[in-house]
């Protein structure tokens, strides 16, 4: 009797565990879907993630061939586009370019250094805005082509930065060789 007594109430605790499990669940799944709905909605003006690292170099041909022999990146004439999944809609790819220039391209100026950043952002034409408003250095404007838009802006210390509103699935369907 006292196993059956012991079975009995081990039966009701998963039982109401179980219930509560469903219960809650269901209401994290829907707090999840609407936060993601929320995020997928977002057209807050800022920047998203990175859309590519780019340096100079003495020979980027060379330094192409070095990081795709030892390193495995997937070369081509533009650097190594990296692929990803966006976060928030994983059915959609994303892509980074990564990309050696010669040490003496004129892209970097008015900047000195010897390297520039991408950043993928959302909203460009409310971002420029917003560094506009905020007495941010906007070196140029916007260019439009069907992978994005760009415009190139100067941080504090000197760094250019492209800022890039990108549309990815000209990417995805040029196809090609990506490093995953």
């Amino acid at each position: 009797m006292k196993s059956f007594t012991k079975i009995l109430i081990l039966l009701l605790f998963i039982s109401s565990c179980a219930e509560y499990s469903q219960q809650h669940g269901t209401q994290t799944k829907e707090n999840d879907t609407n936060l993601k709905t929320t995020i997928m909605n977002d057209t807050t003006p800022k920047v998203t993630g990175i859309g590519g690292i780019f340096f100079r170099s003495k020979n980027p041909e060379e330094i192409k061939s070095w990081y795709g022999k030892n390193l495995g990146l997937a070369v081509g004439e533009y650097g190594s586009p990296f692929e990803f999944r966006n976060a928030n809609r994983p059915d959609e790819i994303n892509y980074l370019n990564w990309s050696p220039f010669d040490e003496n391209t004129k892209y970097f100026d008015p900047s000195d250094k010897e390297f520039m950043i991408n950043y993928r952002v959302q909203n460009i034409e409310g971002l420029i805005r917003k560094l506009r408003e905020n007495g941010v250095t906007i070196l140029d404007e916007i260019d439009t082509y069907d992978y994005g838009k760009f415009i190139h802006i100067m941080d504090p210390e000197g760094n250019k930065i492209e800022l890039w509103e990108p549309v990815d699935s000209v990417f995805t369907a040029m196809g090609g060789e990506t490093t995953k």
